[in-house]
C-alpha cells in the first residue's frame, strides 16, 4: 500500500500521550521551542486544532515563543475556512512560524480588501491569502466557448484587483491558491479538446494565474497539485461542500495546512539549507564495512539496488538546485569514501559532497560540526537516515534539525523525504545554483587556510574581488531570500518581503547596497546586504546581514569601507547603527565596535546603539587584493537630491 498523505507519515509518533505532553510544554521556559518539537509529531486533526488554540492564546498574551518567528495571516475566502484556520498555527509551528490568523467573514472577498475597518485592513497581516476554489471561478457550467474566454479574462482582473486592494488597504502581500479540478467530465477523453469544459477553463485560468502571480510579485499555494497527489475524487466531497461548505475534504486538512505552514515558514526564511546522509542501508544496501565495495547493494540488477539509486539521483537534483549535501556516518572514514571514489554504479561523488563525517563519534555531535564547518545553524540540516535509533537520538538531542521517518522499504525514501518540504522555496535564481559549490569551495579554501602562514597570506592567496551596486532589479529575489534566511550575520534582523524590499529600492529615503564576491575558487555571488536610511545629512544603517560563508575574511571591512567612501560622495556627514540581539546573532555583538563606531547606548535587553563620523573612520585597511568598481555614479545618491524626511533619528 502506498503511504497515507493525510497522516503525514513523515513525522514520528508521540511516545506518550498528548494531553501528557501539551501540559508539559505549557509549563515549560522554553515553551517556542517546545511548541515546536510538538508540531513536529504526527498529530490527529484535533490534536493539531488543540494544539493551535494554545500557540493562538500565547500569541494574543504576548509571550514570547523564541525561536518561532511572528507573521500575521490574513484569510480570504470564498467557502468555509474556520476549520482550517484552527489547525493552521500548529502546522506553522512545525516549520519555525509563530501564527496569527486573520478571519473574514464567509464570501465576503472584495468587501473585506477596499473596506478601511475589515479585520484584514485593520489586522495588520503581513501576507493574506486568496484561499478561492472553482465554485468561485466558475459558478455557471454551461457557459459557451466565447463566454469562458470573457470569464477566464474576468477572473483574473478580479484577481489582480485583488491583489492590489490588499497591497494598497493592507499593505501586505499576497499568497494566491490554484484552482483543483474537480472529477466532473462532461465529455471523458475529449475533455481537454474542449475550450469551455471545466477542466480546459481550469486549466487556463491556472495557467494565467502563475504569470500574474510572477509579474505581481506574490506568492504562489499551489492546492492543484494537492489535489493531484490525493486524487481528485477523494479531495472534493459534496456532501460536506452543500452542507458546510467546505473547499475540499476535511481528512485533507492537515496535508493543506502543513503545505501552507511551509510556504509561510519559507518566506520567512526557515527553508532547510543542507542534506545530510547516512551511507549504509540509507545510500545503498548493505554495510561498506563488512560487506566491502563488491558486497553492498547498488544500482541495476535488483529492485532495492535500483531504489539506492533513486534516492542518489534526488539528492544530486537537490544539489544541482543549491541544496549542500553532507555525510555523517558510523564507519571508518576511507571505507566510507571507497563507493564514491570506485563503485561504477555510485551517482554521487566526492566532489558533490561539502562535508564527509565518517567516524564512531554519536550523530548529533557530528552534525553539530557539520553545521560549524559550513557556517549554517544546526536548524538548516535535514538527516536522511534508515536507523531508527538514530533518528530518535538525534530528535532529542537537536529538536531543530530536519530528521523525517523512513519505512522499511528504500523504494519509498524519496518520497517521505520530499514530502516533507523541509526544502521549499518561494523563489530560485542563479545564486542558489551557485550555493552548492560555493560551499564545497569554502572546504577549499579551509584547507589552503590550515596551510597558510598567516592571515594575510591566506587572503591574497584567495585574490577576492567584490563589487558593489543598489539593489538591480534583477537580484530582488536573492536578496529577499538573503534578509529572510540570514541569521547568525543580521545586525538587526529585519525581515521583508519582496514587496517591501520593492518599495525599498523606491524610496528615495533610502540607500540600498549589494555585494558580491569571486574570489580564486568561485563565483559566491551576492554576499552582503546593506540598507541605510536618510535623515538629513546622516545615515542609519537598518540592515547589515552578510553570507556565514565569507566569515573571517575581513569583508565587512571591506564593506564599510565602500560604505563610507559612498557616504562621503553623498555628503552623509555621520553613521548611525544599531544591534538587536537574537538567540543566533551573537557572533555581532561587537560588529561596530571593532569597526570603530562609538556605543552611544547599551540598554539591559542588549540592544546596542552607535554613531560614527564619516570623516573620521578609517577605510585604509582592507582586505589584500578587494577591488571596488570605478564607477561608483549610480551607486549613492547625493544629498541635495534626497527629500528632507524630518529631523535625524534619536537613539532609542
Amino acid at each position: 500500500m502506498p503511504p497515507d498523505l493525510c497522516s503525514l507519515p513523515w513525522l514520528p509518533e508521540l511516545a506518550t500521550g498528548f494531553k501528557e505532553e501539551l501540559a508539559h510544554v505549557l509549563e515549560s521556559e522554553d515553551v517556542g521551542l517546545k511548541l515546536q518539537k510538538l508540531a513536529n509529531h504526527r498529530l490527529s486533526s484535533a490534536q493539531a486544532v488543540k494544539l493551535g488554540r494554545h500557540i493562538s492564546k500565547k500569541i494574543d498574551a504576548k509571550i514570547d515563543l523564541n525561536p518561532l518567528t511572528e507573521f500575521r495571516l490574513g484569510l480570504l475566502s470564498n467557502a468555509t475556512s474556520n476549520i482550517i484556520a484552527e489547525e493552521l498555527p500548529a502546522s506553522a509551528a512545525r516549520h519555525g512560524i509563530a501564527l496569527s490568523v486573520i478571519k473574514s467573514d464567509y464570501g465576503q472577498i472584495f468587501q473585506q480588501t477596499i473596506d478601511p475597518q475589515s479585520p484584514i485592513n485593520n489586522g495588520s497581516p503581513n501576507a493574506v491569502l486568496l484561499a478561492l476554489d472553482y465554485h468561485w471561478l466558475i459558478p455557471d457550467l454551461s457557459s459557451s466557448e466565447i463566454d469562458a474566454d470573457i470569464e477566464l479574462n474576468n477572473s483574473i482582473s478580479d484577481i489582480s484587483d485583488l491583489i492590489s486592494n490588499i497591497r494598497e488597504c493592507a499593505n501586505a502581500s499576497c499568497i494566491v491558491q490554484t484552482i483543483a479540478i474537480p472529477p466532473i467530465s462532461l465529455f471523458g477523453n475529449f475533455d481537454r479538446m474542449v475550450a469551455n469544459s471545466l477542466r480546459s477553463r481550469i486549466e487556463r485560468f491556472n495557467y494565467e494565474l502563475v504569470k500574474l502571480i510572477k509579474s505581481t510579485n506574490s506568492y504562489l499555494f499551489d492546492v492543484a497539485s494537492i489535489a493531484e497527489r490525493v486524487g481528485s475524487d477523494n479531495w472534493f466531497n459534496s456532501v460536506q461542500w452543500h452542507a458546510y461548505k467546505l473547499p475540499f475534504n476535511c481528512e485533507y486538512n492537515s496535508v493543506y495546512a502543513d503545505t501552507l505552514g511551509r510556504l509561510i515558514g519559507a518566506i520567512r526564511g526557515h527553508s532547510k539549507k543542507c542534506l545530510v546522509l547516512d551511507l549504509d542501508n540509507t545510500l545503498w544496501g548493505e554495510a561498506i564495512g563488512d560487506e566491502g565495495l563488491d558486497g553492498i547493494i547498488l544500482g541495476q540488477g535488483s529492485a532495492a539496488g535500483e531504489a539506492f539509486a533513486e534516492i542518489q539521483k534526488i539528492a544530486l537534483s537537490l544539489r544541482d538546485r543549491g541544496i549542500v549535501l553532507a555525510v555523517c556516518s558510523k564507519n571508518n572514514e576511507e571505507t566510507a569514501r571507497e563507493p564514491f571514489r570506485k563503485h561504477p554504479e555510485m551517482i554521487l561523488r566526492e566532489e558533490d559532497i561539502a562535508m564527509f563525517q565518517a567516524n564512531w563519534v554519536d550523530k548529533a555531535s557530528n552534525l553539530e560540526a557539520i553545521a560549524q564547518n559550513l557556517n549554517i545553524g544546526v536548524d538548516a540540516l535535514v538527516l536522511l537516515d534508515d536507523n531508527p535509533a538514530e533518528r530518535n537520538q538525534v530528535r532529542a538531542a537537536l529538536p531543530s534539525v530536519g530528521v523525517p521517518e523512513l519505512p522499511t522499504d528504500p523504494s519509498w525514501y524519496p518520497w517521505f523525504l520530499m514530502s516533507a518540504g523541509y526544502f521549499e522555496t518561494i523563489s530560485f535564481t542563479v545564486d542558489d545554483k551557485l550555493r552548492a559549490d560555493s560551499y564545497s569551495a569554502n572546504a577549499r579554501r579551509t584547507e589552503v587556510k590550515s596551510r597558510s602562514r598567516s592571515l594575510g597570506d591566506y587572503l591574497a592567496s584567495l585574490d577576492m574581488h567584490m563589487s558593489a551596486s543598489c539593489f538591480a532589479d534583477s537580484d530582488l529575489q536573492r536578496i529577499t531570500q538573503l534578509i529572510n534566511k540570514t541569521n547568525q550575520f543580521n545586525l538587526t534582523s529585519v525581515r521583508m518581503t519582496q514587496d517591501e524590499v520593492i518599495a525599498v529600492q523606491q524610496d528615495d529615503k533610502y540607500q540600498t547596497f549589494q555585494f558580491r564576491l569571486k574570489d580564486s575558487f568561485g563565483d559566491m555571488g551576492i554576499i552582503a546586504v546593506v540598507i541605510a536610511s536618510y535623515h538629513g545629512a546622516e545615515w542609519d544603517i537598518d540592515s547589515w546581514l552578510m553570507s556565514c560563508r565569507v566569515l573571517g575574511r575581513k569583508v565587512e571591512q571591506g564593506i564599510l569601507s565602500c560604505i563610507v567612501a559612498k557616504a562621503r560622495t553623498a555628503g552623509i556627514s555621520t553613521i548611525r547603527a544599531s544591534f538587536i540581539p537574537t538567540t543566533k546573532n551573537s557572533m555581532v555583538k561587537d560588529h561596530y565596535d571593532k569597526l570603530g563606531f562609538h556605543l552611544e547606548k547599551a540598554q539591559s535587553d542588549g540592544c546596542r546603539y552607535y554613531k560614527a563620523t564619516v570623516a573620521d573612520i578609517n577605510i585604509d585597511e582592507i582586505p589584500i587584493s578587494m577591488h571596488f568598481p570605478n564607477d561608483t555614479s549610480q551607486l549613492c545618491r547625493t544629498i541635495e537630491n534626497v527629500p528632507e524626511p524630518g529631523l535625524p533619528k534619536e537613539v532609542a
